[in-house]
């Protein structure tokens, strides 16, 4: 059973993604929050599987509240996915670094919710090429040079290759493809340079990917 947190100041609108979660066999909405502050209480208390986390919030806003869950050693397997108005939300870029694991605009269909909960469950990242686009522009915004590390030192070749394709949003099938290597080989390296790196997911690959200078803002121009 995956277990989930809301957080969002409206009633309403959790009250909608509760009643659309709950319907569903293999997932229990177990807490609701009204502020950032409430969200990290009932993350430490319940320690769900996942955090539905809007942005804007009394109190405490979802970014500091993000940071706080993921800051915190023993709640590791809570993912966090931001809940957002618009795509281009401002605070997307800082709240991947910060910790979570993706972003949902709140007028996303009922069963891409459903399927994003799963998959961010399961360990993977809500980012998509275009999602990924946006990120980079953003992160090219904010910082005139990457920031290298001898981290990247840890990872073979391929794994390097591989995190790069996932910086540019491609799926495990599509990473499979791309490399000529099975899908299963494909998470295998994806899950190798998640370990080494210390990345909760996916997104935060892509966050590295861009911070160590792996790869860089335009080069999928």
């Amino acid at each position: 059973m995956i277990r989930v947190v809301l957080a969002d100041d409206q009633a309403l609108v959790r009250a909608g993604f509760r009643a659309l979660l709950d319907a569903e066999p293999d997932i229990e909405v177990v807490g609701e929050a009204g502020n950032g502050r409430e969200a990290i209480e009932l993350a430490r208390a319940l320690v769900p599987d996942v955090v539905l986390m809007d942005v804007r919030m009394p109190e405490l806003d979802g970014l500091a509240a993000t940071r706080a869950i993921a800051d915190d050693e023993e709640l590791g397997s809570v993912r966090i996915v931001i809940l957002t108005t618009f795509e281009q939300d401002e605070y997307v870029f800082e709240s991947l670094k910060a910790g979570a694991s993706g972003f949902l605009v709140k007028d996303t269909e009922p069963a891409d919710l459903v399927r994003a909960v799963r998959a961010v469950a399961g360990g993977d990242g809500l980012l998509s090429p275009g999602v990924t686009r946006r990120l980079i522009e953003e992160y090219a915004s904010h910082a005139k040079d990457a920031r290298s590390t001898g981290t990247l030192d840890t990872l073979t070749e391929r794994e390097r290759e591989v995190m790069a394709l996932v910086a540019e949003g491609l799926s495990n099938d599509e990473i499979a493809q791309r490399l000529f290597v099975s899908p299963a080989t494909a998470k295998t390296h994806v899950s190798r340079a998640m370990v080494k790196l210390r990345a909760r997911d996916r997104a935060q690959l892509v966050v590295f990917a861009y911070e160590s200078g792996l790869v860089r803002p335009g080069w999928l121009d």
